[in-house]
């Protein structure tokens, strides 16, 4: 592999890139769903093992992955499907959430880059009741059962000179929340997977490890509360782009001339800090943010 290194934050496709050989891992389950009439492919992978956690270069944890391939068109019906299934998803993997929980979401990312921006996207258009809840109690909602919701944008460190995993620490502290519900921008492997793929996990998340930027984790053992993951990939490695189009071009060729073929991954290091998005990217990210949103309120029937 030379100095080369394909980033991916999807588990599913840190498993799919796993060598032929390797493909019986041991400690990881993969659990594939298909509907055909919301063309909604859902993809459970667990990885129960330190040693398959460490090949696939993913924590332990369970990682639920919606591949929607008509996510980022502009049909509103078939938003809502995708918003239900992850409403769904989010439903079994939040702790407690048939209970009255305190729930912080929280919106990495930075506001000012169109791909990083999906966190503060989803964040503002959030209900959020924590502050009427205190005040006036459920009555202000003439509801039995109201969770209570804040939100926090806590920016980037080149603006705030802080991690966003220290500004959470600190939030978390005061207000101690049940649970954190993390929305970020994530890093694929693959072009057809971007803004057209939604991950939820249980793991937490390490901001700006997709892009090689390795920030402070936020993680249950980091946050002292559970932490859950909801992340969009908007952005692929352009050395990894151009190592998938050599394949594809090459074919078997890569094979026969190894070494060769080897010299040109290895100068595609050069590539490193390059990243790829789509030219609607603007448009997509505030449709896939309405998604996200709508799913997070109807999980928390606020």
């Amino acid at each position: 592999m030379g100095s080369f290194m394909i980033r991916t934050d999807l588990a599913l496709e840190a498993r799919e890139s796993v060598d032929e050989s390797e493909q019986v891992l041991q400690g990881v389950s993969v659990d594939e769903e298909y509907n055909e009439k919301s063309e909604l492919r859902i993809t459970r992978v667990v990885i129960e093992s330190k040693n398959s956690a460490k090949l696939l270069d993913k924590p332990m944890g369970t990682y639920i992955t919606i591949e929607a391939p008509a996510m980022a068109l502009p049909d509103e019906d078939y938003h809502q499907e995708i918003s239900r299934e992850l409403q769904k998803q989010l439903q079994e993997i939040v702790p407690g959430i048939e209970k009255e929980l305190s729930v912080m979401i929280v919106g990495l990312g930075n506001r000012d880059v169109t791909a990083d921006a999906l966190g503060p996207n989803v964040v503002d258009n959030l209900v959020i009741t924590r502050h009427m809840v205190k005040e006036f109690g459920k009555a202000a909602y003439n509801k039995e059962r109201v969770p209570v919701v804040s939100a926090l944008i806590p920016g980037v460190m080149a603006k705030t000179g802080m991690e966003s995993a220290e500004i959470l620490k600190g939030v978390v502290k005061e207000t101690k929340p049940d649970v954190i519900i993390v929305v970020d921008a994530l890093a694929a492997r693959s072009t057809k997977r971007l803004n057209r793929t939604i991950q939820i996990t249980n793991t937490g998340i390490h901001p700006g490890s997709g892009v090689g930027n390795h920030r402070n984790s936020i993680t249950e053992e980091s946050m002292g509360v559970p932490v859950i993951a909801i992340g969009v990939p908007t952005v692929v490695d352009a050395a990894t782009i151009v190592n998938d189009a050599l394949y594809k071009v090459l074919g078997s060729g890569a094979d026969e001339f190894p070494k060769v073929f080897e010299e040109i991954r290895n100068s595609l290091g050069e590539l490193y800090n390059m990243y790829v998005t789509g030219k609607d990217v603007d448009y997509e990210i505030k449709q896939i943010s309405h998604i996200i949103c709508n799913a997070i309120n109807g999980a928390l029937d606020v």
